[in-house]
């Protein structure tokens, strides 16, 4: 046994048992609930417009299987919200949960499932970011990070669905694609500099991922975007952190840039938008291929300046001050630069994104 592999003793993987990506489909949800566990009753967590547009496809496919079901609204990501629902949902004494939506309901979902020791199914109708597969949520604290939660037992895609949402979400999930190549390069330096822990395979199924929109971005530019290939991307990258058990594959210097802009600038832009740019920045720290990152996410419809999303230049520099700091122990390029206000300036300056 190497030291490395000492070092990393062991860690559970914890996988979806059951993936279905259908056209759609909505109406089988009763009947995916009842070959996955049988349950008998279901505590459903989403947004209100989620709820308006869904409610009575799934209500009726869950009547169809006998299953009994309650509603929880997910307003925000706000701790006292997520208790609220927690309490609520311990009162349901449900077998399974359902979080039905974007990010939020997906993340509440997944929060109250590790807490309250109840498995959770995970439905998401927009394709965003790859939080859909994986165990991990995002918090909103005064230092935005994830945590490690409960991976879900189940997914559950209509693509018909995310097809109906506005393309800029979808666009969004392309940018946190991209984010892996950045996040893989990043772990193979942590691996190199600490010694950490480096899961090839976990690391190859993200860039795995990326590649599916790096590769296909000129044809998306054409025809539009592919929504099943980048569902099934989003899906596998959140695989590859649950087999590495760590969000190393997926998350790197990008997404603490991404992370240090929730904290300061909160409410601007997506998650996968914040970590598309963040990636053309770290792609030229890291000596990589940082304009074609850019032409992908034009190609797809994603942003690649600041001002697309609002942010102004102060913001921009004054997150990649801090980024690293977010996260100290978490080894990234921005542990071998120095990153002053100068030279953030010139970073986002010269790759255009101020």
């Amino acid at each position: 046994m190497t030291k490395n592999q000492d070092r990393m003793k062991s860690h559970t993987m914890e996988l979806p048992r059951q993936i279905v990506v259908g056209e759609k489909n909505i109406n089988e949800f009763g009947e995916f609930l009842h070959n996955l566990t049988k349950p008998k009753k279901i505590s459903l967590i989403s947004g209100i417009h989620v709820k308006k547009v869904l409610r009575q496809r799934i209500e009726k496919s869950l009547k169809i299987k006998k299953i009994k079901f309650v509603w929880h609204t997910s307003k925000d990501n706000q701790i006292s919200t997520l208790n609220r629902i927690q309490k609520d949902v311990k009162k349901d004494q449900s077998d399974i949960i359902a979080g039905i939506g974007g990010g939020r309901s997906v993340d509440t979902a997944k929060l109250i499932s590790f807490n309250l020791d109840i498995p959770f199914v995970s439905v998401p109708t927009a394709a965003s970011h790859d939080g859909v597969s994986s165990p991990f949520v995002s918090v909103k604290s005064d230092k935005p990070h994830s945590i490690v939660a409960s991976a879900p037992l189940g997914v559950f895609v209509d693509i018909d669905i995310i097809k109906k949402a506005p393309s800029r979400l979808l666009a969004s999930g392309c940018g946190d694609l991209v984010a892996n190549i950045i996040a893989v390069k990043d772990w193979q330096l942590g691996h190199q500099r600490t010694g950490e822990y480096y899961g090839t395979y976990s690391a190859e199924l993200a860039m795995m991922s990326a590649m599916m929109v790096l590769d296909n971005s000129g044809k998306y530019a054409k025809n539009g975007l592919d929504a099943r290939v980048i569902v099934e991307a989003l899906i596998s990258a959140g695989v590859a952190s649950c087999i590495a058990g760590s969000s190393r594959p997926c998350s790197g210097a990008e997404h603490l840039f991404s992370h240090a802009l929730d904290k300061i600038a909160p409410g601007k832009g997506l998650h996968g938008e914040k970590c598309g740019i963040g990636s053309i920045m770290m792609a030229k720290l890291q000596g990589q291929d940082w304009k074609k990152i850019i032409r992908t996410l034009k190609n797809v419809g994603a942003p690649t300046t600041a001002k697309q999303i609002g942010l102004t230049e102060d913001q921009i520099i004054d997150a990649l001050v801090i980024a690293q700091d977010l996260r100290p122990e978490r080894y990234t390029i921005l542990k071998e630069i120095e990153m002053t206000e100068r030279k953030a300036k010139s970073l986002a300056k010269s790759t255009k994104v101020i």
